[in-house]
């Protein structure tokens, strides 16, 4: 009898064993089910998470001084904040790039193009993609660190060149309506270029500049006042920032794209109105 009490204890005790190995197998397989599965779901999220981040339209910079080997391009500053130019090379990662669109607006023969080539330079014009009604440019800089990316579209001012305004202003982060600043009619244009431009982007930073003011001055003070009064009033409407600019002697060209970074990056820098009469106008 003892015997047979013995031998169903150790029939027990051995089911019982081989059920708490089976368990621990189950929950070793789920719980490295369990890690996989984690881990897999970190990565794909890790990996959203990067692609989410890879190309922000808006960025707050750190602010921060600059390194004492930062040079500054053309001398210009923003209150010690340095904008150098460079060209990106082959090894130069994507990753840290900052891609801006801006996208210009205006009649034909206002001086667009000039515009931007000064801005640009002119190695950069040569390297420029042209298609039909629409020239495209880049301009990289360092700010603060960080590699900024100017994507300059262009757009021609003739009826034909209309249909690129959808593509041009999508995704811009501002947009230039410019005129002639000698030329009333380019002026009356205005209005109507930036209701074109709203259609497709409402939230983009306005910025109403007239070009050629190194011809403007030589008009009498008369014509200068009554042109000036009508872009105030047209810039006011816009709630955009009026600019006068010359491409030739580089009247408030930079000036323009450093307000476009303070703007959107929160820099400690802001521009100073201007309307004595004889003078690039700035207001806002």
């Amino acid at each position: 009898m003892a015997k047979i009490i013995g031998k169903s204890r150790r029939r027990r005790t051995t089911t019982t064993q081989q059920l708490c190995h089976r368990m621990v197998h189950h929950v070793n397989v789920h719980c490295n089910l369990f890690h996989r599965v984690s881990f897999l779901g970190r990565f794909i999220w890790d990996r959203m998470l990067l692609c989410s981040l890879g190309r922000p339209s808006y960025l707050r910079l750190p602010l921060r001084d600059p390194p004492p080997q930062a040079t500054v391009h053309g001398g210009a500053s923003m209150h010690g904040y340095p904008f150098t130019t460079t060209t990106p090379s082959p090894c130069d990662s994507d990753s840290d790039l900052v891609n801006l669109k801006i996208s210009l607006l205006g009649d034909c023969h206002i001086g667009k193009t000039s515009f931007v080539i000064k801005y640009v330079g002119d190695e950069q014009e040569k390297r420029s993609l042209q298609m039909k009604g629409l020239n495209l440019m880049d301009k990289t800089l360092f700010v603060q660190g960080a590699r900024i990316s100017f994507s300059i579209w262009d757009v021609a001012g003739d009826t034909g060149s209309l249909y690129q305004i959808p593509m041009a202003c999508k995704d811009s982060v501002a947009i230039l309506i410019m005129f002639d600043l000698t030329s009333r009619c380019t002026l009356n244009s205005v209005v109507g270029w930036y209701s074109k431009a709203r259609k497709w982007n409402q939230i983009a930073i306005p910025i109403l500049i007239g070009t050629k003011f190194d011809d403007f001055v030589k008009l009498p003070p008369d014509v200068q006042w009554t042109i000036v009064t009508q872009a105030r009033a047209y810039a006011r409407a816009m709630n955009a920032t009026l600019f006068f600019s010359s491409a030739t002697h580089n009247i408030n060209v930079n000036k323009i794209f450093k307000f476009i970074m303070a703007k959107l990056f929160n820099l400690p820098w802001k521009v100073e109105r201007n309307l004595t009469l004889g003078e690039p106008t700035i207001d806002f």
